[in-house]
């Protein structure tokens, strides 16, 4: 069921269930292009090479898995887990969602993990020089697992927009910073959420590096009032596809994975 309420609301951590099957290989007609000149740092990030696909080995389809005891009773909580004295200033907000695998089954027991600026649109990083002020009570950076129904579900500060250096007054809409592992180590992906209605979002060169207006979608969580605490909270849901199995072999050749 999809969570609305404090930290004690929060779908219960599980064990990983079992896993069978190889993977499909990405799709890369729908993912952005490596080089992307409009986004200035893909250009030094990007391979010179072809790519090439390999056969998965046991070490790329088995693990990681985490228990929950290696989470600790805050992780989820962002308003709380980095408090000193007081909460953080800001807009707080639940985001939550399942995660599945590309055949629609729950990804159980997998680690969610979180990071975000705070409300004025400042990370707690000693990079960033960003002229809002840090926030004393928000650390930035939460964790989860999802439930047995692949569920996963965070408290925490809306974060505020922030202008970057990749052209002359350019602005990054507001967004959190996913990162999941998955059943496996091919599963493993990182990728950020966006907010319903975010002026913003057609304006970024990060999502422009995506041609198809419908995978911009799926990146954007839209407000789910269903989900909300009155008189707390807005809620954002948030969910999650990851790759699925059974990949095919193109003809004979592993390259064509």
């Amino acid at each position: 069921m999809p969570v609305s309420g404090p930290t004690s609301d929060l779908p219960p951590r599980v064990m990983p269930g079992p896993r069978a099957g190889d993977f499909h290989a990405r799709d890369y007609s729908v993912h952005p292009p490596a080089l992307t000149p409009g986004y200035k740092t893909s250009v030094a990030r990007s391979p010179s090479q072809p790519l090439l696909s390999v056969p998965q080995s046991l070490s790329e389809t088995t693990g990681p898995v985490f228990t929950p005891d290696e989470l600790g009773s805050l992780d989820d909580d962002l308003i709380l887990n980095y408090a000193h004295g007081g909460e953080p200033v800001g807009e707080r907000i639940i985001v939550h969602g399942r995660v599945s695998d590309e055949n629609g089954r729950p990804v159980v027991g997998t680690l969610v993990e979180i990071w975000q600026a705070n409300a004025g649109g400042r990370y707690r990083h000693v990079k960033d020089n960003y002229l809002a002020p840090l926030d004393p009570n928000f650390g930035g950076c939460g964790r989860a697992l999802t439930d047995a129904d692949g569920y996963y579900a965070f408290r925490t500060i809306k974060p505020g927009p922030y202008p970057w250096p990749n052209a002359t007054d350019t602005w990054r809409p507001s967004h959190i910073h996913f990162s999941l592992f998955g059943t496996a180590f091919c599963q493993r992906l990182i990728t950020q959420m966006y907010f319903e209605g975010d002026p913003l979002i057609p304006r970024c060169p990060i999502v422009n590096t995506l041609a198809d207006p419908e995978a911009v979608g799926r990146l954007i969580a839209p407000l789910d009032m269903q989900a909300s605490k009155p008189f707390d909270a807005l809620a954002y849901r948030f969910d999650i596809m990851l790759r699925g199995r059974r990949s095919t072999i193109f003809e004979n050749r592993l390259e064509g994975n």
